[in-house]
């Protein structure tokens, strides 16, 4: 029998407080942040396992680590550490290093090592898709805001078009990166997930738990990871704030691919002016204010540093707020301004900056934070898999 071989990066540890980890050499295992996670029950050695591979410079079993995405960042750990190494930030920063490992463009590894270029880039993509879209302009109506005509639709769509197909592939190959790298680690395969009647059902109810209970209900977080010890007011309470972000952003996606899923079969002309109740733009709406809501509150609590888990903020977190929080309002703006008596010039320019700040929030999705939104369900898949398969076999 062969031993297993593990290759040692010297550099993982420099890499990572390039991410921002702070000096966890501090770190001895005491398990003080085992004992304090609210998520370590059913693993005794979780959070500082992940502490150690760094330490240790494991590369390979970092970024193969399903557990690095079950943290919540509720700042538990980082209260009761003795030495003060910050075990929270630390994952955080893994996180993110992980996302720039699965991204082969190297456009990750920029935003959050290099932020003032990836400040500039950002801008700079914003800008071009302004300026791209400014391109093909038309006239500017006065007597109603008719900003297709403004800007073609088409043009709109087929850059969208583009656009998602260019997230969808960087994405899938950041996922099945992810996923192989995990599955093999955990010894999963087709013949465990799809074999036998048996292994179907046991990967039914780890997709149930890691998507519909975990991802969109938010069970663990609410029940579990959402402590602080001051009193919060209900509408602050992290899990609710993180939710109604969410879903408002995948609120919005889904009006927009509504819209234009009925303009191609011929049912609503794109923009066209419908009552408030009218289903698309009723989900427009609520899912907006929604989004809205959320990001102000994250931007409020990340600039006052006003809990654990918002102590310490990057310049990616900023920029995807800032993102958000921009495309939600002019997107409220904007509806505002198609139902004013009369077409004010300004709402041309609101519609333009929409566009191009949708465009690159969408773009930059799968090299920001917001990619967690794909990997942690992945993550939590296995972690619900290995779980049903202890169940299973007790």
């Amino acid at each position: 029998m062969t031993a297993a071989v593990t290759t040692v990066d010297l550099g993982l540890y420099p890499d990572l407080q390039r991410y921002g980890a702070k000096d966890i050499s501090a770190c001895f295992s005491c398990g003080t942040c085992t004992a304090s996670c609210p998520l370590s029950q059913t693993d005794s050695t979780f959070p500082r396992r992940i502490v150690r591979y760094a330490q240790l410079g494991m590369k390979d079993a970092l970024l193969s680590s399903k557990e690095l995405w079950s943290c919540y960042q509720c700042g538990e750990c980082a209260e009761t550490c003795p030495t003060q190494a910050d075990p929270s930030e630390f994952m955080a920063a893994a996180r993110r290093y992980t996302i720039a490992s699965y991204d082969r463009t190297r456009i990750a590894r920029t935003m959050y090592t290099r932020p003032v270029l990836g400040t500039l880039f950002a801008v700079l993509l914003a800008a071009f898709f302004a300026l791209f879209m400014y391109g093909a302009h038309g006239p500017q109506s006065g007597e109603s805001l008719a900003i297709f005509e403004f800007i073609p639709e088409k043009l709109i769509h087929n850059t969208g078009i583009v656009v998602m197909i260019l997230v969808f592939l960087a994405g899938l190959s950041g996922v099945l990166t992810m996923a192989r790298r995990i599955a093999g680690r955990e010894g999963v395969g087709w013949g465990s997930l799809f074999g036998s009647r048996a292994a179907l059902g046991r990967t039914a109810r780890a997709g149930w738990s890691a998507i519909g209970r975990e991802s969109l209900a938010q069970t663990r977080f609410r029940q579990e990871c959402d402590a602080d010890p001051e009193p919060v007011a209900w509408y602050r309470r992290r899990w609710l704030v993180h939710a109604l972000t969410v879903w408002g952003f995948l609120g919005l996606l889904a009006a927009t691919l509504l819209d234009y899923g009925l303009a191609l079969v011929g049912i609503k002309e794109t923009g066209a002016p419908v009552p408030i109740w009218y289903p698309v733009r009723l989900l427009g709406t609520v899912a907006g204010l929604m989004l809205i809501y959320g990001t102000t509150v994250f931007i409020i609590e990340r600039y006052r540093a006003a809990n654990r888990s918002v102590k310490q903020s990057t310049t990616a977190d900023w920029m995807l707020l800032g993102l958000l929080w921009v495309t939600g309002v002019t997107g409220f703006i904007l509806e505002l301004a198609l139902y004013l008596p009369e077409a004010p010039a300004w709402g041309y320019w609101v519609f333009l900056l929409h566009v191009a700040v949708a465009m690159e929030l969408v773009l930059l999705a799968p090299f920001m934070k917001l990619a967690h939104a794909v990997y942690r369900p992945v993550a939590l898949f296995f972690i619900a898999l290995a779980q049903t398969s202890r169940e299973g076999g007790a």
